[in-house]
């Protein structure tokens, strides 16, 4: 079983001890890969999932849909297997191998939660939707004015510098707006709307007074190169891994800058069991891991541990690390490990179609859309009643084909060259608020096949979610209508927390360690060797996606503790 100590294989402690430990490949765990190697640590990464290599395991991407046994959509054994997996977006029979086998890695839904998983060198870095916005004061402030949550530990200010240092490795491309709510970042050449999203954005702006307005997305797909990656090739194939490295992936980027340094090993099939606390210095002092493949144990040794297993993989984790120091999990004397955990609410929003640009066919292939910055509870003049935070949205215009339901032959054959209406939609996304019952516990009576517990996910939507869910709805068809769109219906398919994927909380942030994990440069109180720096560590969600901060707070916390080991303080 795990953690018998006559399983643990071992090999002299000096083969297996490294400067620093990075348990986790994706985005915020390349990111520490990087940062880590490059200030000159030997540097070892931990992915619990097989080897991805760069380009070369991006099969059958350049395939067309004929090409492919099933034209590219699931089959039943899809469903069959991964369930959950299978039901996400960017799910498809080219980009299913880098989703989980749901049979195999089961958990436990005490409230629906569709927790959607990659486990492989670079993980969800491969399949991501790429979208990347900055936060704002009013993001970091919010906790501390309206009462929900533990107050920030850092500002807007304390991250800048950090958002303009990551942006420019990750080549994000989009356009300058001087809003307040969404700081504008270091960016490529924007992507350029089509005839219908020029028109809808130009009659948002006059018709409200608000101040809101629809801008193109900004993402992570590059526009020129970056070093020698890029740039995109608008083939919006994205999550099937990019043979030409025209967006952002741990893969692509920051794995192969840390591996030019020479100071990383990178350990696939490595599952961490528990991080490993030395009582008499207060440290912790290494890994346990568990080979997926061979089930025996080993023991890594380091003077710096980064979690980055993402916010439930790092809360089993850290739960899963106990101790006569911590019997509840390591560094959680303050019981927040595993609680308030968010995922923005989605899937709600409206449609509506127009008979106008009728001379223009052309809309390509562009990994990108529209983005609506959030325009509520930014003023006192733009306050709600009925709910606090607020949302944003995406989405975009596009041009089909008609619907011909019958017919036969040629003449059935060249009515479908005959191009259908303009269509327009946005859907929104909205913030969760931290709730200290939504949480995550591990469940020992029901373990996986590497004989470790898994996870119970009790978390929800509640009443603020509820309640904004409906202006999100609302205003989105309002928009649509005062744009001139025709038939225009609204919707909402209320998925379940998790299927967003932008997971956080669980191993917050703050200023008191009564009330939270990690102080303000992402180390944990109570185990001073120990940073977060994926979901786990956020204190609040915001309604931005998450990831470009990921990035931020990681390479500021690596910064950090590379100068506190220098001085001998941790």
């Amino acid at each position: 079983m795990p953690g018998d100590s006559l399983n643990i294989n071992n090999r002299a402690i000096a083969q297996n001890t490294y400067d620093a430990i990075v348990v986790g490949s994706g985005i915020s765990g390349g990111w520490a890969a990087k940062e880590l190697c490059e200030k000159g640590l030997k540097t070892l990464v931990l992915e619990r999932g097989r080897n991805v290599e760069h380009i070369k395991d991006y099969t059958d991407t350049t395939k067309d849909p004929w090409e492919l046994v099933h034209h590219g959509s699931n089959d039943n054994t899809d469903k069959e297997n991964s369930p959950i997996q299978s039901k996400c977006y960017a799910y498809n029979e080219v980009s299913g191998k880098f989703f989980v086998n749901d049979k195999e890695h089961p958990y436990n839904q005490v409230k629906p939660f569709d927790w959607i998983r990659g486990y492989h060198v670079g993980g969800r870095s491969i399949m991501w939707g790429r979208q990347c916005y900055r936060w704002s004061d009013i993001d970091f402030e919010a906790n501390a004015k309206d009462g929900f949550g533990v107050d920030w530990p850092i500002r807007y200010k304390d991250l800048e510098p950090w958002y303009t240092y990551v942006e420019p490795f990750v080549g994000i491309s989009g356009s300058v707006e001087n809003l307040p709510q969404l700081p504008d970042g270091k960016f490529l050449p924007p992507m350029e709307m089509n005839c219908i999203e020029k028109h809808v954005a130009e009659r948002i702006k006059k018709s409200f007074a608000d101040g809101r307005t629809m801008i193109i997305g900004r993402t992570a797909n590059h526009t020129a190169k970056v070093g020698d990656r890029g740039p995109c090739q608008f083939r919006n194939k994205c999550h099937e891994g990019c043979p030409f490295s025209g967006y952002f992936s741990s893969n692509a980027a920051t794995l192969p800058a840390a591996a030019k340094t020479g100071n990383l090993t990178l350990r696939p099939f490595s599952i961490v069991q528990e991080v490993i606390y030395d009582k008499q210095t207060g440290k912790a002092k290494g890994v346990r891991i568990i080979d997926a493949e061979t089930m025996k144990t080993e023991e890594y040794f380091a003077k710096i541990v980064f979690l980055n297993a993402s916010t439930l993989g790092t809360a089993h984790i850290l739960l899963n690390s106990v101790s006569d120091a911590f019997p509840d999990g390591l560094g959680n004397s303050s019981g927040q490990v595993g609680h308030n955990l968010m995922d923005h609410h989605y899937g709600v929003g409206a449609y509506g179609d127009s008979d106008d640009f009728a001379d223009q066919y052309f809309y390509g292939r562009r990994a990108n859309g529209i983005y609506i910055p959030r325009f509520r509870n930014i003023s006192d003049s733009t306050k709600m009643k009925e709910y606090v935070r607020g949302f944003g949205y995406q989405g975009g215009g596009s041009r089909g084909r008609i619907n011909i339901d019958e017919g036969i032959g040629a003449t059935y054959k060249e009515s479908l060259t005959e191009p259908g209406k303009w269509t327009f939609g946005i859907g929104s996304w909205g913030e969760h608020l931290p709730y200290f019952e939504n949480k995550v516990t591990l469940n020992k009576d029901k373990k996986d096949k590497w004989g470790l517990p898994t996870l119970d996910i009790d978390c929800e939507f509640k009443d603020n979610e509820m309640a904004m869910r409906k202006d999100m709805m609302n205003s989105a068809a309002e928009m649509l209508e005062k744009a001139g769109l025709k038939n225009v219906g609204t919707y909402d398919n209320m998925p379940a927390p998790g299927f967003c994927i932008h997971e956080m909380g669980t191993a917050r942030m703050g200023k008191d360690p009564k009330t939270s994990v990690l102080n303000g440069f992402n180390q944990m109180h109570e185990v001073k060797n120990v940073f977060i720096t994926d979901g786990a560590c956020m204190a609040s969600s915001a309604c931005q996606n998450p990831s470009v901060t990921y990035m931020a707070l990681t390479a500021r916390a690596a910064d950090y503790a590379v100068a506190a080991l220098k001085k001998g303080n941790i």
